[in-house]
């Protein structure tokens, strides 16, 4: 069973917003995050604009993705 819950945490103990069906005295691993870091509604597209913009890359990275990715030798075309 895997699933998303968002949480309160007091300092001391972790509040979930809504109800949970859990087996007591059970060890449960979770992973924690910022729930104001990733949209938690929304699709994929949501998720790609909420990233787009925020890698540094190079200025050719499109055109010469095989060198920046695999190592090949950039093309030469002249441009500096």
């Amino acid at each position: 069973m895997e699933r998303t819950v968002t949480v309160v945490y007091d300092g001391h103990a972790l509040y979930p917003d809504l109800p949970l069906d859990l087996e007591p005295n059970t060890r449960y691993l979770i992973t924690i995050r910022d729930a104001s870091s990733a949209p938690m509604d929304g699709d994929a597209w949501d998720v790609l604009e909420s990233l787009a913009g925020t890698v540094e890359a190079p200025h050719d990275w499109a055109s010469e993705h095989d060198h920046y990715l695999y190592g090949a030798p950039k093309r030469d075309r002249g441009v500096p």
